[in-house]
């Protein structure tokens, strides 16, 4: 026989809703229980674990240990998992159901997010899926504190943390934007060094900065960055007005931009290896149908995906 655990789902659902909310009056009121419950429930669980799982302080909240932030992502797991067993044994065999925490990175999103929730929709009515959309390293915070169950991203600036694992669903090669009248836009492609020595408007992400001045400076030319934005449109906007040339991966589906000007697209042929678009994810979780369905859909739908997955740590 197997030994039997010293705490409750009870406990762990508690615990969870406390660490979330950051108070036991928050959890109480979100549990619609009394907050003698909540902390009664709370103290139970760091007994039968013997850990302390939060640091309390009177007027500031709670915040989680270290084994508190590991407890939580177990908790979470072990939860969703919890659900699937209960479905399974009562022979429901029913449509899949409840929340995916999706993140992602912030340019990707108008790309594959529309598509993805219009599918989802169609086919499992009852998953929710929240997003968070952020950049690389807000991403990579968040999969391993288990804010999100997985993250649709580049794999430029994730380090090689062994805990994450990632797979290729999309290669999205670099490319040069210049304004519609430019001298060079009806040449259909460019080397880099032809616009080296124009300003460059750069896209002014973390990570995202970083990669594209490395691109211009392996011509042998110092960037000239007189104008930065963390905005995918306002870059594009900028360019046509005539204020510089840009680089960009992700390809719109018109050439209009918000400001009503026009940008040309330029294909590159200095040949920088392609940006890859990623599932990432924790090593070893075990993810709900629900997360599998949609990270499946994903796999489906997006457009130019790469020919077979590519699969192991994620590189920095």
């Amino acid at each position: 026989m197997t030994s039997p655990v010293g705490f409750t789902l009870m406990q762990l659902r508690y615990f969870l809703v406390a660490a979330e909310t950051g108070s036991m009056t928050a959890a109480s009121a979100e549990l619609h229980i009394a907050q003698s419950a909540v902390s009664a429930a709370v103290q139970k669980l760091e007994r039968d674990l013997r850990v302390q799982l939060f640091i309390r302080r009177r007027g500031q909240g709670l915040t989680l240990t270290p084994a508190g932030e590991r407890l939580q992502q177990q908790a979470r797991e072990l939860l969703a998992r919890a659900l699937e067993v209960e479905g399974e044994a009562r022979g429901s065999g029913g449509p899949l159901s409840g929340p995916v925490r999706l993140g992602c990175f912030v340019t990707l999103a108008p790309y594959y997010l529309p598509a993805l929730f219009s599918e989802c929709t169609r086919r499992y009515p009852g998953i929710e899926i929240d997003v968070m959309e952020a950049e690389a390293e807000q991403l990579l915070q968040s999969l391993r504190a288990g804010r999100i169950d997985f993250a649709l991203t580049y794999d430029l600036g994730l380090s090689t943390d062994l805990e994450l694992s990632g797979e290729t669903i999309a290669r999205a090669p670099a490319y040069a934007i210049v304004p519609a009248d430019h001298p060079l836009a009806g040449r259909g492609s460019v080397a880099l060094t032809e616009l080296a020595g124009e300003p460059l408007v750069l896209l002014d992400l973390p990570y995202s900065r970083d990669y594209f001045r490395a691109m211009v400076a392996a011509t042998g030319t110092a960037p000239d960055v007189r104008y930065r934005t963390q905005s995918y449109e306002t870059v594009r906007s900028l360019v046509a007005q005539g204020l510089g040339y840009s680089v960009l991966n992700q390809r719109p589906a018109t050439s209009q931009t918000y400001g009503g000007g026009e940008v040309a697209e330029l294909e590159l042929r200095d040949g920088h290896p392609p940006l890859e678009v990623k599932l990432a994810y924790v090593e070893g979780i075990t993810q709900a149908a629900r997360t599998r369905a949609v990270m499946e859909l994903l796999r489906r739908l997006t457009p130019g995906r790469a020919t077979g997955s590519e699969r192991g740590s994620l590189p920095g």
